[in-house]
């Protein structure tokens, strides 16, 4: 029996639908309310991206306790401007941790001449040194951010030498002139804003220059108001840096933001006072730490504009709310949870 046209085109359809609905099922979701019942804040996950993340966020194992030799580190090593307080005993267990936290595979040699370990020709040794004193200003001074949980170098480093995600100074891209819009900054496919036409540097006007995020003007007339004359501008920034820290920490806007009033904060979550103390930590940790290191680093770790790698959310927390899923360090390792100077 010959099976009309319109039979086929039918029969077709079923076996399409029939294998799409077998194929491409909707992941298993969970969600988790953080607000009030009634405000909307609720946070979805996929069970399948939040395995991958969890598994992605571990913390390292643990270097055992050593026993003290009851000698200071600087009474044995030459050279020590920083940690040299310490017991000889933990200065090795701790450079042994950071060793791996940073460079398990070039090892010591990564930021030592092995022939002169006091030597300060390498540069990764000095820029460490840096490190190490931002390590201490955050354990103590921004603890309205990162609280008793406090970072240490495997935080942001993941046992590479270059953290994986960091940032420059975008240059603004020129293009043929005649009717196309100026670029001004904008509409170039980049991936930090989700491949949209909104600002693709969406960093320095936040994590290094000191702009307000917002999306409204305060007042009706722009006259009135100095700051409305750049609100479109600001709006458009804010917009893309609000879904980098969304994507950063693995959160919707709900996380922080009533929806039905997102400018109130009487209606936001707790996390968004944390976010608003976090952006301008952020922002003191590239000002103060990170762009300076752009004279000590070699050209192949600068930008295109000559600027060092800063950071930004994405940087410690790598897809999850809580960096390594809020396992602290700081116990195992409390030599980094004290403020750290290097002594000149």
């Amino acid at each position: 029996m010959r099976l009309g046209f319109s039979a086929v085109v039918g029969l077709t359809a079923i076996v399409g639908a029939v294998f799409v609905a077998t194929t491409f099922t909707t992941p298993p979701l969970d969600s988790v309310q953080r607000g009030y019942r009634g405000t909307g804040q609720i946070q979805s996950y996929q069970d399948r991206a939040y395995t991958r993340l969890t598994a992605a966020n571990q913390a390292p194992e643990v270097i055992p306790a050593v026993d003290l030799e009851g000698e200071k580190a600087s009474v044995g090593y030459k050279n020590l401007t920083v940690l040299g307080d310490l017991d000889k005993a933990e200065f090795d267990r701790l450079m042994m941790a950071i060793t791996n936290w940073v460079s398990p595979d070039a090892g010591c040699n990564y930021c030592h001449n092995p022939e002169d370990m006091a030597s300060d020709e390498v540069y990764t040794k000095v820029v460490a040194r840096r490190m190490l004193e931002m390590v201490g200003t955050i354990n103590t001074k921004f603890k309205s951010h990162v609280a008793n949980t406090g970072v240490t170098c495997y935080t942001c480093h993941r046992g590479q030498p270059v953290p994986s995600y960091v940032w420059f100074t975008e240059p603004n891209l020129s293009h043929a002139s005649g009717y196309a819009q100026a670029p001004n900054g904008q509409n170039k496919a980049a991936a930090v804003v989700g491949y949209t036409s909104l600002p693709y540097d969406i960093f320095t006007p936040f994590l290094k220059e000191a702009n307000d995020l917002r999306v409204i003007s305060q007042t009706a007339l722009p006259q009135r108001d100095a700051g409305a004359r750049k609100s479109i501008m600001q709006a458009e920034w804010t917009y893309g840096v609000m879904a980098h820290i969304s994507d950063g920490l693995g959160v919707n806007c709900t996380y922080c933001h009533n929806t039905r009033s997102f400018t109130e904060w009487n209606q936001s979550s707790p996390q968004r006072a944390v976010a608003w103390y976090a952006i301008r930590h952020v922002r003191e940790l590239n000002n103060t730490y990170l762009d300076p290191l752009a004279s000590i680093l070699p050209a192949n770790r600068l930008g295109a504009l000559g600027d060092a790698p800063k950071v930004n959310c994405t940087t410690c927390h790598q897809g999850v709310f809580k960096p390594l899923l809020g396992v602290s360090q700081l116990k195992d390792y409390p030599e980094l949870a004290t403020p750290l100077t290097i002594k000149k």
